[in-house]
Order: structure tokens, then C-alpha cells, then sequence
């Protein structure tokens, strides 16, 4: 069976003002992990329309496409378009969980939660004539997964190929989080093996790696021994925790010891009764310097996401969350306006008071205003937004966020960092639209192992090299 696996790109990627430097990052691993289930006689391919165009000529027996909101008016049109030339077409993912109803007039069948056990049964049902409509996952569990079928990823195309998922979901449930209607129903979060997880980092080469885990400090037993088994390795690595996490017990010193250089930290709001609407509890309560402080002892460098637009937002909300991030040396910073994502608790109680605007699903990107705002007009907060990225990443603001480390290696890394990966963004591009980015990995990689670490990190101890956090 010719069977062709799919990833949309959003409506934008095809306009002058593509911006690839942020889409090109990683491969598409959710349709990797299901091509593993496929027959050795299955003839697959994977194509990823951010960094290539999809050849629509063919005629594959069986289309999978991958649907998130920005993509999903793209991943349509394209279903529509295999299923006339008499493909047996699929969706699934996020948007397809949130909004079944609208994908079903799309496809042949639709996949609701992760495929880990939906998608075997598909297969078995679709050869012998008896696919159905609609399959719903039940078991979670990832205990027994396949390995990745790595071999279809186009690894040169990547800035950052080798890219791992060793959990599904999290442990929390903030309003505004994309997630829970995927995860609805059943657990939100568990892991792999240990073993199973440090045989598939084996698997990988060289040394840099990238987990795209929610949570990679979630699950304190897993985390323990992944990193415990990762120590041997020679890995630097970026992960995504939470403030408590960061505060609890030796986890993150495991983590340094074991590689971690950057990590990906949901501070969303300096407000108190933001993080109450947004049900941020992990949050509340926690501070947030202190946290900074013990990542910067241990030489982790910091990508803080902050939302903009909840309700106890005034005016002065972007200076303000500008300065702290900037007096407290974030490396790089992700600014969002809050987005209410249909499946989320957010958008049922923005439905039910009548805010929201439209559902024009292409502008649902975090950086449009889809919602009537509270204690900021929908113009303010489009504007503050802006001004955000543009204040962060002025060279001003990159100087002293540098200065503000105690460490020269540090200082030289903050800077050279923050400045290169933003201020030199259309090289970046240029490199990535020539396919020119594989030549630029290995002098990548060289910079970031170039730093010993010097003893067993604790903090107030050693420095160790940072590992870039993406923004």
C-alpha cells in the first residue's frame, strides 16, 4: 500500500513574508511514531509543506494529515483534493480532537486523542474492508511503542533534527492550554520506559538533542532515571519545566548534570489574579527569581513564555513584563496573546459571555486578537504585543540582560545568543530557503559543547556551557 503522511503548513508559508526560521525547527515526530506501525511492505513517504512543497500529482492509496488550528483550512483543502482522486483519507491531532464534527466533513476517517493505539487498529480495519469513521483512543500507554521511523525524516531540512518525545501531555490543566481536549477523557500524562527512552536517545547522532515533552521534569521517578542514564551519554540537551519543578528537590541538577543547557519555562503572567483565571496553579505561590537564580547558578540558559491579554492585563503590562524579563536575564523570551483554542476551557467561557469574535482558524497564532478584550482594547494589545518583541530584542535590552550574569562565559554566551538568533533571523532564513542549514549544524553544535563542566552542578556552583532556548 502507497501511503502518504502529511503535515500542512499554515496559509502564510506560501506568502513573501514566510518567516521559515520558526517552522523549519523540527520534523514532524507524531507521523514518524505512526509510520512505525505501518507493513515492511507499505511503501510510505513524509512530507512537511514548511520546509517543501507537497507534490499533489501522485496517488497514494491511504493520506494521513497531521491538523493543528493554523493548519487546518490547509489540511482540508488538501484532503478534499486526495479523497477526489479516490485516496482513503485520515485527520488527526489537535484540532481534528477539539472540533471532530467540522474535520469529519473532510475525511474518510478521523482519529480523536493519540494514535498509539488507534492507529494499528486502523490499519488492521482498512485491510480487511471494515474501516470506521471514527476511532477514539483509550489505552494510554507508550510503554511499548516501536521505534521512530527516523528514516522518512528529511534531516538536512532541520535546524534542529534530532528532536525527542519521551512523555505525552501534562500533569497540569491550565484554561488556556491546547492540549486537554486531546487528552480529554482519560490520563494526561505518562512516559515512556527509561530504557526504551535512553535507547531511542542512543539512536540518535551526534550530540545536541531537543525534548518537545510538555513537561520533561513532570514525572519525578522517570525524570530521575532518564537523567541518571543520560549522565554516560555526552548530550546537551532543552527541555520545557515549570517553576514548581525548578524548585523542587535535586531534579534540576540532575538534569545539568546530565546535559541540559536551556529549558523552555512557562512563567506566563507576573500577575497573581491572572494566574488564578487562568488556572496556572502550579504557578501561585512560587518564586519566580528564585527559580531564574538556580537555573543561572547551573549555567541553564532560559526561554520565559509570558501571555498577554488576560483579563487583570492593564497597559502597562508589556513594559513591565519587558523589564522584569530583561532585569532578570532571560535569554530569549516567547510573547503570546492569549487564545482562547476551541476545546479549552477558555474558549467555553469566552462562548458563553459572547467574546468571542470569529472563527477564522489561520489567525488563531497567538499574535492576532481573536477575543473582545477586558482592560485593554483589541488595538492596545496588538500594539503592546509588538512593542514587546521589539523591546526585548533591541540591543540595548540584549546588553544588559547579558550584564546581568555573574559569569564572563556567561555574559559572552547571553549575548552572542539573544543577538544571533534574532537580529541575524534572515540569515537564518536565507540559509533554510537554500537548504544551506545542514552545513551550518556541525560549527552549531561545536559552539555549544564548547564549555566543560568542572564539577557536579549545584547551585551557586559551577557554570556550565548554555544550550540555546528557542523563540
Amino acid at each position: 500500500m502507497h501511503i502518504k503522511m502529511i503535515l500542512p503548513a499554515l496559509t502564510e508559508a506560501r506568502s513573501p513574508f514566510w518567516r521559515p526560521i520558526k517552522y523549519s525547527l523540527f520534523p514532524p515526530l507524531g507521523l514518524a511514531t505512526l509510520a512505525a506501525y505501518c507493513s515492511p511492505e507499505d511503501r510510505i513517504e513524509l512530507q512537511d509543506e514548511h520546509v517543501e512543497e507537497i507534490n499533489r500529482e501522485d496517488e497514494p492509496d491511504l493520506v494521513v494529515i497531521q491538523v493543528y488550528i493554523t493548519n487546518a483550512y490547509r489540511a482540508y483543502d488538501l484532503a478534499d483534493h486526495y479523497r477526489a482522486k479516490g485516496a482513503y483519507v485520515c485527520l488527526g491531532g489537535l484540532h481534528v480532537s477539539s472540533l471532530p464534527g467540522e474535520a469529519m466533513a473532510h475525511a474518510d476517517s478521523i482519529f480523536i486523542g493519540p494514535g498509539e493505539d488507534i492507529f494499528p487498529l486502523f490499519l488492521k480495519d482498512l485491510r480487511t474492508g471494515c474501516a470506521k469513521q471514527v476511532y477514539r483512543n483509550v489505552e494510554r500507554n507508550i510503554g511499548a511503542i516501536p521505534p521512530i521511523r527516523r528514516d522518512l525524516i528529511k534531516r538536512q531540512l532541520y535546524l534542529v533534527p534530532n528532536s525527542i518525545v519521551v512523555s505525552r501531555g501534562c500533569p497540569h490543566h491550565c484554561d488556556f492550554c491546547y492540549k486537554d481536549a486531546f487528552y480529554e477523557g482519560g490520563n494526561s500524562f505518562y512516559t515512556q520506559r527509561v530504557d526504551a527512552a535512553l535507547a531511542e536517545i542512543d539512536r540518535l547522532p551526534g550530540r545536541h538533542l531537543y525534548f518537545l515533552d510538555d513537561h520533561l521534569l513532570g514525572h519525578q521517578r522517570f525524570a530521575t532515571g532518564l537523567f541518571e542514564g543520560m549522565k554516560g551519554m555526552n548530550r546537551v540537551f532543552q527541555g520545557a519545566s515549570t517553576i514548581d519543578a525548578i524548585l523542587r528537590g535535586d531534579l534540576i541538577e540532575r538534569a545539568a548534570e546530565a546535559g541540559m543547557r536551556s529549558v523552555f519555562v512557562g512563567f506566563e503572567t507576573l500577575s497573581h489574579g491572572n494566574l488564578i483565571q487562568s488556572n496556572k496553579r502550579q504557578n501561585i505561590g512560587k518564586d519566580y527569581e528564585q527559580a531564574i537564580r538556580r537555573l543561572h547558578d547551573l549555567g541553564i540558559m532560559i526561554n520565559g513564555s509570558f501571555v498577554f491579554g488576560l483579563d487583570d492585563d492593564g497597559p502597562d503590562v508589556f513594559e513591565r513584563t519587558v523589564e522584569w524579563a530583561v532585569k532578570n536575564s532571560l535569554t530569549t523570551c516567547t510573547f503570546h496573546i492569549l487564545t482562547p483554542y476551541p476545546g479549552t476551557r477558555l474558549y467555553r467561557d469566552m462562548e458563553a459571555q459572547g467574546r468571542i469574535l470569529h472563527r477564522q482558524w489561520d489567525r488563531y497564532d497567538t499574535r492576532q486578537v481573536v477575543y473582545k478584550t477586558v482592560g485593554l482594547s483589541e488595538e492596545q494589545l496588538k500594539k503592546g504585543y509588538d512593542r514587546a518583541y521589539r523591546s526585548f530584542y533591541s540591543w540595548s535590552n540584549i546588553l544588559r540582560a547579558s550584564f546581568g550574569h555573574d559569569q564572563v562565559k556567561q555574559v559572552i554566551k547571553h549575548f552572542a545568543y539573544a543577538g544571533g538568533w534574532k537580529k541575524f533571523e534572515p540569515l537564518w532564513n536565507f540559509m533554510i530557503k537554500t537548504q544551506g542549514l545542514n552545513k551550518m549544524l556541525p560549527l552549531l553544535e561545536s559552539i555549544l559543547s564548547g564549555v566543560k563542566r568542572t564539577d557536579r552542578p549545584r547551585p551557586g556552583g559551577t557554570s556550565l556551557s548554555p544550550f540555546p532556548a528557542i523563540a
